[in-house]
């Protein structure tokens, strides 16, 4: 049933991969993963209007859709279709609006995000009708990194991101997240991923089998960041600066190409953040990992 909610607002967090492996390939071209991902306190805002006869989405950021190629309205239209079939009610729609500060296409996964506060705001505006399983399950028809998303803790990714193991071994992180100001196509990237030239497999091998604590020198691996740093030297430009700036580690989030770089103090951070941002044109933001 339609609760009496006519405006809702939901925060929608960045994410990042602290590692990433590629283990494979699937007979439908998807790719298998083993991922460890977490949020930060990165946020776009969502908010939902009901007493629409359609899904409309506006967004403040130019380079993104506002149509049906827009994740959130997917979600919209997924939530509205099931929610006809469990209550019988009548078509609807719902208005939804959009403030960026997630840089866009940039390895962050800000568009699963913003599908991920969609279901979760109908959700609530319907006075929870869908099980928490049944919400990840609709998520998954979205994209991969949405059911995640939606748990937004600390967690193992496998298959394509979707089979989530609660990971709470993940302390406090001093992170310095840099976005080079252009977007990449995940689709791009993994066409050129030669999966016999991945790395992290040997470096990951006994964190897959024991889930040990994560540590910096040992576990920061991204089989896609080779692939994205040949085709935008940026990547490789901007880990560069963060270890020289003192980072104890450096590494593309996701497809990329931000980058992020973990800090042993404030202050290390703090220097860092006046340096990079003096030096280029990137977009540098300090954030903390959400556990």
């Amino acid at each position: 049933m339609l609760q009496d909610i006519r405006h809702i607002k939901i925060v929608s967090p960045a994410k990042l991969n602290l590692f990433l492996q590629v283990t494979g390939k699937r007979s439908d071209g998807y790719h298998e993963l083993f991922t460890l991902v977490c949020c930060i306190n990165l946020f776009d805002t969502i908010f939902l209007k009901t007493g629409q006869k359609e899904i409309t989405v506006f967004c403040d950021h130019p380079e993104v859709p506002e149509d049906n190629k827009n994740l959130a309205w997917q979600a919209a239209d997924i939530f509205l279709k099931n929610i006809k079939k469990r209550s019988k009610t009548s078509d609807a729609g719902i208005g939804i609006s959009i403030k960026k500060r997630i840089p866009v296409a940039a390895g962050l996964g800000g568009g699963s995000s913003n599908a991920a506060a969609v279901f979760l705001g109908l959700n609530k505006i319907y006075g929870h009708p869908f099980t928490r399983d049944e919400i990840l399950q609709m998520a998954i028809n979205v994209g991969a990194d949405v059911p995640f998303l939606i748990h937004q803790k600390p967690a193992i990714a496998t298959g394509i991101g979707e089979q989530l193991e609660a990971y709470n071994r993940l302390r406090p992180l001093k992170i310095l997240l840099v976005s080079p100001g252009f977007g990449v196509s995940t689709a791009v990237v993994y066409k050129n991923l030669n999966l016999g030239l991945t790395k992290c497999t040997k470096k990951l091998k006994q964190f897959h089998s024991d889930r040990l604590d994560f540590d910096i020198k040992k576990h920061l691996c991204n089989d896609l960041e080779s692939v994205t740093g040949k085709l935008y030297p940026d990547i490789y430009a901007i880990k560069e600066a963060l270890l020289n700036e003192g980072a104890a580690g450096a590494l593309m989030s996701g497809s990329g190409p931000s980058v992020f770089g973990i800090f042993s103090t404030v202050n290390k951070l703090k220097r860092a953040e006046k340096a990079l941002s003096k030096k280029h044109s990137w977009q540098v933001i300090p954030v903390d990992v959400i556990i």
